[in-house]
Order: structure tokens, then sequence, then C-alpha cells
């Protein structure tokens, strides 16, 4: 098959970021199925992986963790799928990913993709969709909470909008350009503000002088100092970046008592949970969601087909900190 990945970091403006190359066609242990790859989408852990591979690798590393196929094969334990399902799914972190021809993921992280999305729309929204769901689910998100989302026209930020308002949430969400502002709204913020101004005046000029939740999906460290004089007595923060400095867990987070989720969508495969199949419970929810049309997809930008140019210009688009919604690329060429 032909797959494409890094060998080591390169910056995006090397031509020579990615590689192409062929490899032998995985197969499937006991709970894995084979997929025929369709399309996938990228994300910012993407970037983070290829920056990362500081050392030359001998066999180039896969990178990408959203993909919509076809089931090829099933291994021997699977009896959720058949052959000729299509499916859509995050997968392992610690497993070759998705830009390839075909991929092996355990069955337990997969489900069936939304019939009414294209494999491209499907491929947009498996990780950001588990991300903010299972961040969710820990949360105590009740009807008539004020939700503070960071980040509100990113990829994960874009699905959340919208899960939190089918909590009954009113949703607070940052943007910092026009054109990104309206995105937020139109997914259903009742309200978007600049995170490049003070954050805290203007929730109070909304009538909002603490919020009762804040998702964080930009930066941990730079809105810390915020976060902890905006969040109202027993509030919650949804976070995923990792500070790079040292933060201050005590005061006035435990005068609150505030309760810090965080949330790492790879968590669960990571680990081998015993509830390694909520994955595929929460996508297959969505999926109906989507289908019912009480989601919406949340892709951008199509970048044709899935090449070493075309995943150099999406890491790039990634790494400017401009990008809305999802990116996504198409696979073909496979030798039926």
């Amino acid at each position: 098959m032909r797959a494409w990945g890094i060998q080591k970091w390169v910056s995006v403006s090397d031509p020579n970021c990615f590689t192409a190359f062929s490899c032998d066609v995985p197969q499937p242990g006991p709970h894995d199925v084979l997929v025929k790859v369709r399309a996938v989408g990228v994300n910012p852990v993407d970037t983070k992986v290829r920056a990362m591979q500081l050392d030359l690798l001998g066999t180039p590393r896969i990178l990408g963790w959203d993909a919509s196929g076809e089931i090829v094969q099933t291994g021997e334990a699977v009896t959720r799928f058949r052959v000729g399902d299509r499916v859509y799914y995050a997968g392992d972190i610690t497993r070759p990913g998705c830009n390839a021809q075909y991929q092996c993921v355990d069955a337990r992280l997969v489900a069936h993709k939304p019939q009414r999305l294209s494999f491209e729309e499907a491929a947009a929204m498996p990780l950001t969709t588990l991300t903010a769901w299972e961040g969710f689910e820990r949360m105590n998100l009740q009807e008539g909470r004020t939700l503070l989302i960071i980040g509100g026209a990113g990829g994960v930020g874009s699905i959340a909008i919208q899960l939190a308002k089918q909590a009954g949430c009113f949703v607070i969400a940052t943007a910092s350009r026009t054109e990104t502002a309206q995105w937020c709204r139109d997914l259903g913020a009742d309200a978007v503000i600049d995170h490049r101004d003070d954050i805290i005046a203007q929730c109070n000029a909304l009538g909002f002088s603490s919020v009762n939740a804040i998702a964080n999906f930009v930066s941990t460290d730079t809105y810390w100092d915020m976060m902890g004089d905006l969040i109202a007595p027993f509030g919650e923060y949804l976070l995923i970046v990792e500070p790079k400095t040292n933060l201050r867990l005590g005061d006035p987070l435990k005068a609150k008592c505030v309760s810090i989720h965080w949330e790492f969508m790879f968590s669960r495969a990571k680990f081998q949970t015993h509830d390694m199949e909520r994955q595929g419970e929460i996508l297959h929810q969505a999926s109906e969601w989507f289908d019912a049309g009480i989601l919406r997809n949340t892709m951008t930008t199509h970048l044709g087909e899935l090449s070493c140019e075309s995943l150099r210009k999406a890491h790039e688009l990634l790494e400017s900190g401009r990008s809305v919604g999802k990116i996504v690329m198409s696979v073909s060429g496979h030798e039926d």
C-alpha cells in the first residue's frame, strides 16, 4: 500500500517535510478491523507528534488520527462490524496513523459513519467530537449553566459549542476575527467575545460576573490567571493543552473549590482501559445526531488528495493558528 509519513522533524516550509513510501498492508489482530481509508482529517496533535521527532527514523512514522473508510477485513473477536461497513474513528496514537491507504484499528474505537455525511465530512469529526464529548461527560454541564469556550472556532471548539448547546448551557465562545466570530454564532454560540481583549470585562458587559465552567482549548498558561478570577465557586475547568510553566493550584482555585478535568482523547486506547468501547459508543451516538441534523459537520477546508504536498499545507495551516474548523483530504489509488 501507499503511505505518507515523517522520518525527522522538518519545517513545513521545506517541500520534503513528508515522505511517500510503500509498505505492506497491515494484518488485523483479534480485536481489529482493517479499513480501506477513504478520507483523513488533520489535527494539532499531528503537528505536535511531528515536532517531537528529532531523531532520524529508518522507517517513516505514519501520522493521522481522524479517518473514515470501508472495512475490508475483521479480526476473529470482532462481532459488531462486517466487511463492507462504512466507518469513522480517531484511533490510537500508539499505533500507525491513518495517512495511508489501509489502517488497522481496534474495533472498540470505531462506529458506523453517519449516512448523511460524505467520507470527507465524516473524517473531520471523530477526534474533536470525542475530545469534547468525553470532557463534558466528566463535567456537571447542566441546563442553564454558563460555559466559556476559549478557542470556539477551532476543531474542538466548533463541536464543543454544539454539544454544550445540546446540554442546555449558555455558551460564550471566543474568536478574534469577524469570520471566526460568525462561525461560532452559526454553530449556536449565544455570545462571542474577543480573546485578544479583556475577557472578564467582556463577560461583565454581557451580564456575567462569573461563569460556571470554562473549556480552554487554546493555551492553559495564557489564560490561567484570568480563568481563576472569572470562574464561579464550585466551577469547573476542561483543559486539553499541557502547560509549559508551573501553574498555581492554590487560591483562588482552592478557595472556590474549582474542579479541573483533563481530557486526552487517546487515554482509553493508550492504557487499554476496561471501557475502551465507550469511544465507539460515543461515535455511534454522534453518528445518529449527525444524521438527525442535531449536529453539523465542521469540515471547512478540503485540500484534495492525500499527498506530501497536501499534508505539508495542512500542517502549515494548523501551525499558523488561523485555521477554522477542520482540514480534510481524500484518499484514493487503492488496489481494489
